[in-house]
């Protein structure tokens, strides 16, 4: 089913397996639709290209997206329930090798028309729309998925940590979102992935260097202010064994000095707030002023008289030692 490039309005029918049941293309790019994507189409087990990019769509990507087995290694098979014409039908498909059908799609950032390899496509296409919410973990059992595009949305939280078991991905673009957290060091395991762009994201910490890490271009990771790396401007303070020192020693410095200042800051607040406290009440109220220098006076003169005696019979005591001595 392709009605791609139209103007076509409202939202996404809620279709089901029981209406389209070998439904394995659904393009319904560019067009107006709006609306949340229904959880229904996670029951067209046969879908293996997807794609509702361009569109208006808004809500979350729905949880059940990990059920689509037409996009898993694992070819969706007829039901035991199916009927003769749905078998037929099936078989049909097989034998044309679908040498009549064609679709455009956008791959590793070019317009690709297919045709002889079409019914080898499998092919996750949701970009540039609305859709808010993190991406779902059940994404990761699509292991048959050579292309996944989320970019130009709102998503946000960190990418799937099992993202390394969708073994069969060549094209990763998550560009232009609000995701943040670390890169998975398993997606290392993706060696088969030619094109990645998680630019214009949050990410942080350092950037795998493992596999294919080592050939991307630095854009891939463009304006992502928290990424360090070989490839970036920014570097990462990794941990040197003789040092002792930490993996981010510009960070950890950074809080010292930053501690160092609170602490001063506090020191002089507290001076400040003890010194007006007593100055201050002295300098508007005249008779504790009074009140004040006449009590320092009289333990002036307290400690002077007190030292006096004390001295006198320190010095009465010296003389009859000195007596006793002689």
């Amino acid at each position: 089913m392709d009605l791609g490039e139209n103007q076509i309005s409202g939202t996404i029918p809620s279709w089901s397996a029981n209406t389209f049941s070998s439904l394995q293309i659904l393009r319904l790019r560019q067009n107006r639709l709006s609306g949340s994507i229904p959880s229904q189409i996670c029951e067209l087990s046969s879908i293996q290209i997807l794609d509702l990019s361009r569109n208006n769509l808004n809500g979350s990507i729905p949880r059940c997206i990990g059920n689509l087995r037409g996009m898993t290694l694992e070819a969706p098979a007829l039901s035991p329930t199916s009927s003769a014409a749905e078998l037929h039908n099936s078989s049909l498909a097989e034998e044309s090798g679908w040498t009549t059908e064609d679709v455009i799609e956008v791959i590793k950032g070019r317009e690709l028309d297919y045709i002889r390899i079409l019914k080898l496509v499998v092919i996750m296409d949701l970009s540039e729309n609305n859709l808010v919410g993190s991406i779902p973990k059940g994404i990761t059992l699509l292991n048959g998925l050579h292309s996944l595009n989320l970019s130009n949305n709102h998503l946000i939280g960190e990418l799937p940590s099992m993202i390394g078991n969708m073994i069969s991905l060549e094209s990763f673009d998550v560009s232009s979102n609000q995701l943040s957290g670390t890169i998975p060091s398993s997606m290392s395991a993706l060696t088969s992935l030619s094109h990645l762009n998680l630019s214009h994201n949050n990410f942080s910490g350092p950037i795998p260097t493992d596999n294919q890490f080592l050939t991307y271009d630095p854009s891939s990771y463009a304006d992502n202010p928290y990424l360090c790396g070989f490839l970036l401007p920014k570097k990462c303070g990794y941990l040197h064994e003789d040092h002792g020192s930490s993996e981010f020693e510009d960070d950890d410095s950074n809080l010292d000095k930053l501690e160092k200042w609170l602490f001063y800051l506090v020191i002089a607040i507290g001076f400040a707030t003890g010194f007006w406290g007593v100055i201050g009440t002295l300098w508007f109220k005249r008779t504790w002023r009074h009140a004040y220098f006449r009590w320092v006076e009289d333990l002036a003169d307290t400690i002077y008289v007190t030292t006096a005696i004390r001295m006198a019979k320190l010095k009465k005591w010296m003389m009859k030692r000195n007596r006793v001595v002689a």
